[in-house]
Formats: structure tokens, C-alpha cells, sequence
């Protein structure tokens, strides 16, 4: 099959899940039990729960992200953040894998400019990989290293 033959790519998702609210509750039942138990100070407890609160405010705002993968261009979006890229301007796409065991994905472009790819917008490593190698560009993986 050809780059242009290639099926379109597309992912999409939201940021509300039934597994992110499962996670806040998990974890302010742990904060009000060591309220509760241990009789720890509320401020100390509050401090442990400012963590939460990007997962909440991504809980109840809901943001869309993914990524269209098509012959001609690559377009992105994460909440209100929007890019696109022609194919033909794209040398390679250099996946990192980096401590966390994340991967990081990075458009280098011809004129050496470096876009990185938001990673809520990405699918799993392997099929979007599968994606941008059936259209033809080369991809680059480097495991653990700091770029």
C-alpha cells in the first residue's frame, strides 16, 4: 500500500472517564480517613490535596484531544491548543521514551524547527507508530535518554 493509499488515522478523546473519578474519590477518602484516624491538621491535608485539583478541573470541564492523521497533513488539538503540519514538510517523527516509561512524540521538521505533539492528544505509542510508518515517514525511537 502506498503513503497515499493509507487510511486516514484518527484519535479522539475526553478527559472525563468513570476511572479518573474513581481515582479523586479514592484519594479524598484516603485524605478525610487520615483526617478522621490520624487527626491530622486540615491544612497539612489540604496541601496533599492541591494535586487534585488539574484532575478535577479536567473532570468537570471535559476538554476533547486527539489527533488526524491523513496523505497530506497531521492535525492536532488539546483544549483550546490547535496545531497542523504537511507530511511533505516533516523529515522524521522521534519518539522518545523517556523515565516514566511516557513517550514523548516530536515532529522534525525540514527547516529543523522541533514541534512536540501534546500527550493527551496521542494514542497508544504503537498504533499511532503503525500510523506514520504506513504513510511513509520515518520514525525514530530512543528509549531513556534526555533530548
Amino acid at each position: 500500500m502506498s503513503p497515499v493509499d493509507a487510511e486516514p488515522f484518527h484519535f479522539h478523546r475526553r478527559a472525563r472517564s468513570l476511572r479518573l473519578a474513581a481515582l479523586l474519590v479514592a484519594i479524598w477518602a484516603g485524605l478525610l480517613a487520615i483526617v478522621l484516624r490520624l487527626d491530622a491538621a486540615w491544612w497539612v491535608v489540604g496541601l496533599l490535596a492541591l494535586p487534585t485539583l488539574p484532575a478535577l478541573t479536567d473532570l468537570i470541564r471535559n476538554p476533547e484531544s486527539g489527533i488526524d492523521i491523513t496523505a497530506e497533513t497531521i492535525r492536532w488539538h488539546s483544549g483550546r491548543h490547535r496545531g497542523q503540519v504537511a507530511l511533505t514538510e516533516i523529515d522524521h517523527i522521534r519518539m522518545d521514551t523517556r523515565w516514566d516509561f511516557s513517550v514523548r512524540v516530536r515532529l522534525m521538521l525540514r527547516t529543523g524547527r522541533r514541534l512536540q505533539l501534546p500527550h493527551d492528544a496521542l494514542p497508544p505509542h504503537r498504533q499511532l507508530e503503525a500510523a506514520l510508518t504506513a504513510l511513509g515517514l520515518r520514525v525514530e525511537r530512543h528509549h531513556f535518554t534526555t533530548f
